[in-house]
């Protein structure tokens, strides 16, 4: 069986649970091709000689002197390649700030830097200098396309006047252990940044902007990916936060005293001055190209292929990623046992963000992800279950602060830790799964994968043997 997105699925099915794991990872690696960008937004953008369609859109290449394509984001990469495709020998110049490269990324026109995350670095500001110092090139007669996804606002971090890298690197890193929901947490990057929310939109003078963001977050659903709605808090739209909602969730969280002192200084005693912009300065058409329901969505449609029932839990899964862990193993035991609450064989889906809560930094003994989390606790709890098996990935292809995309465990799992002096629960307690799932080759490797659409969970229930 081949795989065009997991890139270790021979090692991963090498175990006792075959035929569950065969099944889970063929349905995510289906998936995961269907939410590919590079594939996504040819589809959705057509190109009819100098003509570009979008639904009932229509831009005419012939109207500009010159076209510019800006990208950001965990799926920056293929959002980047698919305006290269698009646009041919008519892209000006594009620019991209990427988590990662992958050999296969392969660009023409388009200047590449290697931003940081979750904490942003000094590629990542020479990336935004770059894509300032182009807009303040940019007239009336130019276009420009902006393609954006999730951590944008930490690729993109661009010290505020007053501010350092290491403000920005030690503030994030506070946000992140104080297990913030991550809506929360870009608020407040984007009032610390140079270029998001609007800022770097200031740049523009009057260029046309085409906007592209594919959402991870739980809450929104898109009926049609063709219609511009609404401008949301974009680099090149205008904000709906402003300094007083950042001191609110500020002190919501209680991390006053843990943000480093130029930064809390920066938000809770603000300069009215540098608020971002709180209306639109540019003649921007803003559309969603993808958000979580999709994944689900493309998990029925693999599920119906394979001809496996499927059943849709969530999609907007949250909380501890441990208990979630637990919680899926408490299904599929019951479902062995009762039939309840789905018949197995079947697949159920989930997707959202769940978190990990660091409390003690000091108690940090390797490396994780919230996938990875969400693995070990259901090796911990499905012990002894027989044709059950959970893969749980961020879709974008890198795991908390992991290479790889997450983990796949099984009732035998634990077994396996056991038999080579490996304690799942030290592990988890130390947040250090992605040492303890390696050795037992469990983690689930795929590279860019051309989305972002925060976690992927699917867990298979096979009828008890």
């Amino acid at each position: 069986m081949s795989y065009a997105k997991i890139k270790n699925a021979q090692e991963l099915t090498d175990h006792s649970s075959r035929d569950a794991r065969e099944k889970v990872l063929q349905l995510t690696d289906r998936v995961l091709q269907k939410l590919d960008q590079r594939v996504f937004l040819k589809q959705l953008i057509r190109r009819e000689g100098s003509v570009l369609r979008i639904g009932e859109q229509v831009y005419d290449l012939a109207d500009y002197e010159r076209v510019y394509a800006f990208t950001s984001g965990k799926a920056g990469n293929h959002m980047a390649r698919a305006f290269e495709d698009i646009l041919g020998d008519d892209l000006t110049l594009g620019v991209t700030i990427v988590k990662m490269l992958d050999e296969e990324d392969v660009y023409r026109n388009t200047e590449v830097f290697v931003g940081g995350h979750p904490l942003p670095n000094e590629e990542g500001i020479r990336g935004c200098q770059r894509m300032i110092d182009l807009c303040e090139q940019m007239t009336p007669r130019d276009l420009l396309l902006v393609g954006l996804s999730g951590g944008c606002s930490a690729l993109m971090g661009y010290p505020s006047k007053g501010l350092t890298l290491e403000d920005l690197q030690e503030a994030t890193d506070v946000m992140l252990k104080a297990g913030m929901w991550v809506m929360d947490i870009n608020d407040i990057r984007g009032h610390l940044s140079q270029t998001a929310r609007g800022r770097l939109g200031q740049h523009v003078h009057g260029a046309k902007i085409l906007c592209f963001e594919l959402w991870d977050a739980t809450g929104l659903v898109i009926d049609d990916y063709t219609k511009p709605v609404p401008i949301m808090g974009t680099p090149v739209g205008y904000d709906t936060i402003t300094f007083e909602d950042i001191k609110k969730i500020i002190h919501t969280y209680g991390i006053e005293e843990k943000l480093p002192p130029r930064v809390a200084d920066y938000l809770l005693n603000y300069d009215p001055a540098e608020e971002t912009p709180q209306s639109l300065p540019n003649d921007v058409d803003y559309y969603i190209v993808g958000t979580l329901p999709d994944s689900v969505k493309a998990a029925e449609e693999a599920a119906a292929e394979m001809g496996v029932p499927c059943h849709v839990l969530t999609t907007y899964t949250d909380g501890e990623s441990r208990d979630f862990g637990t919680f899926m193993a408490s299904v599929a035991r019951e479902m062995q046992f009762s039939g309840r609450p789905f018949a197995a064989p079947c697949f159920i889906v989930s997707a959202g963000e769940t978190t990990t809560r660091i409390e003690d930094s000091s108690k940090i003994e390797g490396h994780g992800g919230p996938g990875q989390e969400m693995c070990a606790a259901f090796a911990l709890a499905a012990e002894g279950l027989e044709n059950v098996c959970l893969l749980s990935i961020d879709s974008e292809g890198t795991d908390g602060t992991t290479p790889v995309a997450g983990g796949i465990t099984d009732g035998t799992s634990l077994a396996s830790a056991r038999a080579q002096g490996i304690d799942l629960r030290r592990a988890l307690a130390g947040h250090a799964t992605y040492e303890a799932l390696s050795a037992i080759g469990d983690t689930v490797t795929t590279g860019n994968t051309g989305t972002n659409l925060c976690d992927f969970n699917v867990l298979y229930v096979g009828a008890k043997e």
